[in-house]
């Protein structure tokens, strides 16, 4: 399904939460494009945001110290199937990837993450699910 996106949509990607410059990183690249990054570190975190704003895509990590990412991607898909979610994955094996395709994972990208197929990934899932190209280079 391919939702157009309003000049004056305000756009807003939710992403885990990280100890390290994970979110300032994407903040630099989010930043020029006017798009909001949201942080979530927990499961319930992730449900409350995307109850009170309007999320256009989730990038959940597979942190082993956080909760479990691909329990965090399955409450997402139940709860809100329409919102596009990107897997970073550090073990990034068979196992993960059949999980994900079963809750139908946009992307799972290797951490540690290169920012370069990061935006990537975005412009596809941008172009595919909003008709917009925000993230094209």
């Amino acid at each position: 399904m391919v939702s157009n996106l309003s000049q004056s949509e305000e756009i807003n990607i939710l992403a885990s939460g990280a100890s390290w410059a994970w979110p300032e990183a994407l903040r630099c690249i989010f930043r020029p494009r006017g798009v909001n990054l949201l942080v979530a570190d927990s499961t319930s975190e992730f449900v409350n945001i995307i109850e009170r704003r309007r999320i256009h895509t989730t990038i959940v990590d597979m942190d082993p110290e956080k909760s479990n990412a691909l329990a965090t991607v399955k409450i997402i898909r139940i709860r809100y199937p329409l919102i596009p979610c990107i897997l970073l994955s550090s073990a990034r094996d068979e196992t993960i990837l059949s999980q994900a395709l079963q809750l139908e994972v946009f992307s799972v990208i290797d951490k540690p993450v290169e920012m370069g197929i990061l935006l990537g990934q975005l412009n596809r899932l941008f172009k595919k699910r909003y008709n917009s190209d925000i993230f094209s280079e």
